[in-house]
């Protein structure tokens, strides 16, 4: 817990929605607050959220009544609701703003409720991760007063019926605070451009013109822009053109792949500032230098619930059954990977979200991501994870001083066996074989199970070596080009697919 939080006076604490001691305690609390007011919309009516709210163990309550949900499922008999204008439908009121999310596999955008509501919790959790920025190790407050270069999504949103979508980061940016606005670059005007290529053009050319502080953003679209910079300007580093760059601010994937060649563009030593901001809310945030994990935002406005990520509650494609195994946030395990289900003040309820994390720190609530529920490979029972591929990824790079922006992986019959075949992104000469066995080497020790299958009937290990900008016009060819989109590391079915038809065709 970060040292100003035993130095402040109670009644502040309070105002700042500092967490108390017992994260079970303030997670009942958020349920009940989320029940209350959606206790009247035709969901809560549904399954009863008065009688929950009455029950003597509302938490159980509320997992034995109301049923577990992916987007499909909830879309179907919920939010397409919402999405045509009915209002109080799963949250109170009439929905005006979607997040449009495709997460990093699926082609067809998914339409997720954005309220005020849920706006305001993610808000309070952002400044409680500014404020935690007081505590860090030899950082200069001027800092926070100079430019936040946030790369995300347009703000010019699209007009539906009675509705509109876009990136969250474009709704988050649109509604943001007047007290923000001289901070906010690349500013209103190019926010609201549309077309990536063109928004990161626009950036490049004002550059000089910014005295950056914060940089905020997805790792490849961050260091494809700081790449663009420093090519156009002919520079060595990107601290030449702005010289009191100190944090980069950064969620949505892992940053261990990227790391080394991240730093390769810097002058000096940045912090690093990890967040979980998902379409959905914002989950966890990291509250001091140097922790390995984020803090979940359990005392907010997201009520969490925690499914073993094993063979009794998912099947072999990732799929969750019809009723898994849930625990609230006391009854989680250390070391033990979990799929999230989480409640909010938008209308998801017990919403399969997609991701796994891992509890490093049970009593504060401390978390690392660990993966997706359907972007990993157990072909023979190796129970390979994204943590464990972006830990090799990054173990490699910094043993060969390679680059590696991106990567995906996917599993190949050989015969009556499997294998795996990675594809690399990397801009140097680099022999695919020796890579092929250092990757290979690195998940044998990381990786028990995988280990064991190498023994057996994992086959072999082939990597094909691309350049960094097949992997993006692969993401332009599907519409999915912008801070919001990742490439997926895990890359299977009509995706791997067309993934290897672009590669003949480029």
């Amino acid at each position: 817990m970060a040292i100003f939080e035993f130095n402040l006076p109670k009644s502040v604490t309070k105002a700042l929605g500092i967490p108390p001691r017992s994260p079970r305690r303030s997670q009942l609390r958020v349920l009940k607050k989320l029940l209350r007011r959606a206790r009247y919309t035709e969901f809560g009516q549904r399954f009863g959220f008065e009688n929950i709210l009455r029950s003597k163990h509302a938490g159980k309550s509320f997992q034995e009544n109301v049923p577990v949900y992916n987007y499909n499922k909830i879309y179907t008999e919920w939010w397409h609701k919402t999405l045509e204008g009915q209002p109080d439908i799963c949250w109170p009121g009439k929905i005006k703003f979607f997040a449009l999310s495709s997460g990093t596999s699926e082609a067809a955008s998914k339409y997720i409720p954005v309220t005020n509501d849920l706006l305001r919790g993610n808000k309070a959790i952002m400044i409680k991760q500014l404020i935690s920025l007081f505590n860090y190790e030899n950082i200069p407050l001027s800092a926070l007063g100079r430019g936040w270069l946030t790369l995300g999504g347009s703000t010019d949103l699209q007009k539906g019926p009675g509705y509109y979508s876009g990136d969250l980061s474009g709704i988050t940016a649109k509604k943001a605070p007047f007290w923000f606005q001289p901070f906010y670059k690349p500013g209103k005007k190019i926010a609201k451009e549309k077309d990536w290529n063109k928004k990161l053009n626009e950036i490049v050319e004002k550059a000089p013109d910014w005295d950056i502080s914060f940089i905020i953003g997805v790792p490849a679209w961050i260091q494809m822009c700081l790449e663009m910079v420093i090519e156009r300007y002919k520079l060595n580093n990107i601290h030449e053109i702005w010289p009191n760059l100190t944090f980069f601010v950064h969620g949505g994937v892992s940053f261990e792949p990227y790391k080394h060649g991240f730093e390769k563009l810097l002058g000096k030593p940045i912090t690093y500032v990890e967040t979980y901001l998902a379409s959905e809310g914002f989950l966890a945030w990291q509250d001091k230098q140097g922790a390995t994990g984020m803090r979940l935002s359990y005392n907010q406005h997201i009520f969490f619930e925690f499914v073993p990520f094993d063979d009794i509650n998912f099947d072999a494609n990732g799929e969750l059954i019809e009723s898994p195994e849930t625990l609230m946030i006391h009854e989680v395990e250390e070391g033990k990977d979990y799929a999230i289900l989480i409640s909010t003040p938008a209308g998801a309820w017990r919403y399969l979200i997609g991701d796994t994390v891992r509890f490093i720190d049970k009593a504060n609530a401390e978390i690392i991501i660990t993966g997706r529920t359907k972007h990993f490979l157990s072909l023979v029972g190796e129970h390979l994870s994204v943590d464990n591929m972006n830990k090799a990824i990054q173990l490699v790079s910094e043993e060969m001083n390679i680059s590696i922006p991106e990567y995906c992986v996917t599993g190949e019959p050989i015969n009556n066996f499997f294998g795996h075949h990675w594809y690399i992104a990397c801009d140097q000469n680099i022999d695919a074989n020796l890579l092929a066995k250092n990757i290979d080497e690195k998940l044998i020790v990381l990786n028990d199970d995988y280990a064991v299958e190498r023994k057996s009937a994992l086959k072999d290990v082939k990597v094909t070596v691309l350049k960094e900008n097949i992997f993006m016009a692969f993401m332009h060819s599907k519409g999915k080009i912008g801070g919001q989109h990742k490439f997926p590391r895990v890359i299977k079915g009509d995706m791997l697919t067309d993934w290897k038809v672009f590669i003949l065709n480029n």
